[in-house]
């Protein structure tokens, strides 16, 4: 382990396709996630019955194909290298399941994997932690696998997707049961997008390139869902409700927190009223996650502070290099060692209650 505590809060899953086959109803069977070549030859998910949308993964060993080679053990040895004490750990192809039409599919599929995770994290509970993911198109349905995940599963957070699921952003006053059933668990929402093309996506309408898709899709939705967040009056109402912002990067957060505080001084009569300006809103209840390279980082910290900013590494995602992931942020000459100590690891500590 690293001299500094360092906790991941946004690591992922490889969900190997056998899980299915065990984990998901039998009613269901049909409607598992599974690989398939469409009539160009392409490998694409099918998932609830329905083809996804093309992704053109990067070259090389097809994280796809996940059996073992990451399983709980392989990635503890992983973590334990890295001097990682703790990790949060997101779908892949779950972050397929919010663009199912059926309701009943999206949940069976959402249990199912949640059940798998609960078992996997097993292997090591105190350091593997999954997000409970919500089938998001239907809150009475979200609110009741929240509260099977955290009363029988033990989950620690819940996951939800940024987009507008379901026809409806995180402002609807559809989702006042959920902000209280979180709010009163004392379990931080995990905002994650993922650019399956199947759900509203900002860059979706206008670009056909998925490099410019996935540029757009991470940060606008997250920039959206915060200012649905913040500026419709959600925090405002549900001061307990911490919110973490995962795979955006962060150095857009100062201009957008300083956009909306304008925002809300000049054009506030056209709004909800609210108490305090986005800002505080922000630094009272929200983080979003940093990642090791980020060459805005002090910059970020200079305008926001350091006391809202988490440590990312996305493993095993090939976004990011993975060996000397943590050596590369607390060996940086350009930040301060508090600013070191809370990133790696105390921020997390504090939103995740650990």
């Amino acid at each position: 382990m690293s001299e500094l505590r360092v906790i991941d809060v946004d690591g992922h899953l490889a969900e190997p396709p056998g899980i299915w086959g065990r984990y998901l109803d039998a009613r269901y069977q049909d409607f598992a996630p599974r690989w398939v070549r469409d009539n160009q030859g392409r490998r694409r998910l099918l998932v609830g019955g329905e083809l996804k949308a093309y992704v053109p993964f990067p070259p090389g060993p097809a994280l796809i194909d996940t059996t073992e080679q990451h399983d709980a053990k392989t990635r503890l040895a992983d973590m334990d290298r890295e001097g990682i004490e703790r990790m949060a750990m997101y779908p892949t192809v779950g972050l397929f399941f919010f663009g199912i039409e059926r309701l009943d599919v999206t949940v069976a599929l959402c249990r199912a994997y949640n059940d798998w995770t609960h078992d996997y994290c097993s292997a090591s509970p105190d350091r593997l932690l999954a997000p409970v993911l919500l089938p998001q198109q239907d809150v009475m349905e979200s609110v009741a696998e929240l509260r099977r995940g955290i009363d029988e599963l033990g989950a620690r957070g819940a996951m939800l997707r940024p987009n507008p699921i379901g026809g409806r952003t995180l402002d609807h006053p559809a989702f006042e049961p959920l902000w209280e059933a979180l709010e009163e668990a004392g379990v931080p929402l995990v905002l994650h997008e993922g650019t399956t093309q199947d759900v509203p996506q900002l860059g979706s309408d206008r670009y056909e390139n998925y490099l410019f898709r996935h540029m757009l899709s991470h940060p606008f939705e997250q920039q959206a869902a915060l200012l649905s967040l913040i500026c419709g009056g959600v925090l405002d109402r549900h001061p307990g409700l911490r919110v973490l912002i995962v795979e955006a990067g962060l150095a857009w957060v100062p201009y957008w927190l300083e956009r909306m505080d304008h925002h809300v001084e000049k054009w506030s009569y056209t709004n909800t009223p609210l108490s305090l300006t986005p800002t505080e809103y922000f630094r009272r209840q929200c983080f979003v996650s940093a990642d090791a390279e980020e060459k805005l980082l002090p910059f970020v910290i200079q305008a926001i502070g350091d006391d809202n900013l988490c440590f990312s590494t996305d493993y095993p995602h090939p976004d990011h290099d993975f060996k000397g992931i943590v050596a590369g942020l607390a060996e940086r000459s350009d930040l301060g060692p508090d600013s070191k100590r809370k990133i790696l690891g105390e921020n997390a500590a504090r939103l995740f209650g650990l």
